[in-house]
Parts: C-alpha cells; structure tokens; sequence
C-alpha cells in the first residue's frame, strides 16, 4: 500500500514540475517485469516524467514513480515487450529470463548497482526498513550518499521516500526505463516468441 501511495503523490508532483526521467529519449513501448522477489539497499522514490516518441514518430511524456536502490538483488526475473505486427506479420515478444529463484546464493540471483526504474505500475508484497516519508527530492540522499537519478531533471522539493532496506515479493511491474551501473544477469534466457506472450 505505501509504494502505491507514495508513487501517486509523487507523480502528481512530476508532473506539475515538468520533471524528467531516465536521461535518454526512451522507445514507444512499454515493458512489463515480473520477478519472485526483488531486495536491495538505500531504496528511493519520487515522481517524473519520461519522455520520448511513439513507434509512429510522435512525441509524448508520460508519467512515472522512480525507483532506485544502490544495490538490488532479483529471483527469477521475467522481463518482455511486445512489438505490434506489421506488412502482415503477426505480434512478436522478446522475453528474457535470468536468476535462480531458490538458490540460496547471491551469485545465482541478477546483480544490479545503482538502479533505477521509471515505472507506470507496480504490484508486489512489500517489506521497508527505516522508511522515511515525506522526504523532499533533493534531500533523498543526505543519509546513504544514494538518492535521485544523477543527470535528470526533478523537483528537489518535491514528494520522495527512502529506506534503509525494501523487499518486494510477488513483483509485477509496468515500466518505461531501467538504468544501472552494473547489471548481472546469470542463466540468461532471450528468446523471440510470435504472438503475446508476456511475463503476466
């Protein structure tokens, strides 16, 4: 309930700032992230907008929660995004797999430092330790040295909240970009499959 919570007073705030996401033009297409778990360090989230074009060329912006964690570690990972079909050939999905769920080792779950998320909707389980909420933007990261997205545009006054620890479990997300200064994906799985055939 807090990540939901949170992510829409944050938006709102993105968006009357004219804040923006991931420091990239990000593609027309959505993608859709499904994981057994996801837990990582120094967690933070505030409102934005990322902006790009669609697949027919026309630029727009579309509202998004930022999340980040310093370090993030993932069980059984299912990322995929749908390409519609054209000149008579039908839709296609790129889906990838990568961790162990299970393992009990930290080396056989994907890796990421530095992450950050621009998502559109999120549903999971979830678990904060030390969370702080209400905390401006800019101040995010005056406890841990880890807060907004280096390189992007926010409000520094603006909506934010931070933990020490989050962990989400059941993960089911919609998101528009993903940056990360290391990310480890072990028994990576990409394949091409016709038609829908997404993580959830």
């Amino acid at each position: 309930m807090v990540p939901s919570l949170a992510a829409t007073a944050a938006i709102g705030v993105g968006l009357a700032q004219g804040a923006l996401a991931a420091s990239f033009a990000i593609s027309g297409q959505e993608f859709k992230v499904k994981a057994a778990s996801l837990e990582g360090d120094n967690f933070v989230q505030y409102g934005s907008v990322a902006e790009g074009n669609t697949l027919e060329g026309k630029p727009f912006k579309a509202p998004v929660a930022v999340s980040g964690f310093s370090e993030a570690w993932i069980t059984n990972m299912c990322q995929s995004v749908v390409t519609p079909g054209v000149f008579g050939l039908p839709d296609i999905t790129l889906q990838l797999t990568a961790g162990t769920e299970g393992a009990g080792k930290k080396d056989k779950q994907v890796y990421a430092k530095n992450l950050y998320l621009d998502v559109s909707s999120l549903k999971a389980d979830a678990e904060f330790t030390n969370i702080d909420i209400g905390v401006a933007a800019g101040d995010l990261g005056k406890k841990s040295g880890f807060g907004a997205q280096p390189g992007t545009t926010y409000n520094p006054n603006g909506f934010g909240q931070r933990a020490e620890h989050a962990k989400l479990t059941g993960v089911k997300q919609t998101a528009w970009a993903t940056t990360a200064g290391t990310f480890r994906l072990p028994d990576l799985d990409l394949s091409l499959k016709v038609g829908k055939q997404e993580c959830f």
